[in-house]
């Protein structure tokens, strides 16, 4: 058995997780990030004991923890680097862990370990695969010959900021025009709005009276019922996903693209055309193609694969 931690600004959720990357049991507490991290790492403990008793076993019976974690990490000696939206920087997280529990841990950037995870349960016997997570940011993993990508100091594979607009919409990277100032779901929001602003017939008007709210799935349900304002905000949304894959596909040639995030719920909406955009304009013409598809395991990623990169890592 093994644990996956998946440590996130608002939430710690911990599950028990089988050889074939089944969650037994799981469970989750506030993550309450203004506190003591050493005090974050002693529920992350607690929730571990928890979760092993509820499926009837011990610690005797957990071989490795992973934990995922938002932010710069340093794998090889188990430190967080700098996570921004935890406070914390260069801490020791992995040996202060194990001053309460003394199993090997394994550390990952979350966005890497929810890839790894998706990678995992989708198909392991290909070994070269990509994941674009759309969310608030664009985030995303890159496995390569079977093996999590991180760069030379555990920064690599930050797929929402390459430039798919030069001098576009400011990234909160400082940058402009970075892929996730246009194909995150928050850029969709800000898309949807505009055009809203634009028309005051839309039906988008009336969704978002009956829903409290412009949400990423404003421009596709209204779209879905022939809007044409919704159209125009859908169909450019797409396009901007999709030049971001071709590019990814471009450069790294995985076997496989699968994208996360709600709006992936929108399914062959979302697929179909990405698909046949990057058939149009990818470099590769010839040879074997990537295949695109949605996540499987969508908000459990971050458990499975930081569990699974535990299993996969090599420890003394």
């Amino acid at each position: 058995m093994y644990i996956g931690i998946d440590l996130g600004g608002t939430n710690i959720a911990v599950g028990l997780v089988d050889k074939k990357g089944n969650i037994i049991a799981q469970a989750s507490t506030p993550t309450l990030r203004e506190r003591p991290w050493t005090e974050i790492v002693k529920d992350m403990a607690s929730l571990t004991h928890k979760v092993t008793a509820a499926a009837g076993k011990n610690l005797a019976d957990i071989k490795v923890i992973g934990i995922g974690i938002p932010g710069n990490i340093d794998n090889e000696n188990g430190v967080v680097v700098r996570a921004a939206n935890l406070n914390m920087t260069n801490v020791p997280i992995v040996e202060e862990f194990r001053k309460h529990i003394d199993i090997p841990v394994n550390l990952e950037n979350d966005a890497n370990a929810a890839a790894y995870g998706e990678y995992f349960v989708q198909d392991p016997r290909r070994d070269n695969f990509l994941m674009v997570t759309l969310g608030t940011g664009v985030g995303g993993g890159i496995v390569i010959k079977g093996k999590i990508f991180r760069g030379f100091n555990g920064a690599g594979g930050e797929i929402g900021h390459h430039v798919i607009h030069e001098g576009g919409e400011k990234c909160t990277c400082g940058r402009r025009g970075c892929y996730e100032t246009y194909a995150s779901v928050t850029a969709l929001i800000n898309q949807t709005k505009k055009k809203m602003a634009e028309d005051p017939d839309t039906r988008m008007h009336k969704w978002v009276d009956i829903h409290g709210g412009v949400t990423g799935f404003t421009a596709f349900d209204c779209a879905a019922k022939g809007d044409a304002a919704a159209i125009e905000v859908r169909d450019k949304y797409i396009t901007y996903v999709a030049e971001g894959i071709v590019n990814l596909i471009n450069i790294f040639q995985p076997e496989t693209v699968v994208i996360g995030g709600g709006i992936s719920y929108e399914g062959e909406t979302l697929l179909a055309p990405i698909r046949e955009f990057v058939k149009k304009h990818e470099f590769n013409k010839q040879a074997p193609r990537t295949q695109i598809q949605v996540a499987a395991l969508f908000n459990n990623a971050g458990i499975v694969g930081a569990a699974m990169a535990a299993k996969k890592q090599k420890f003394l």
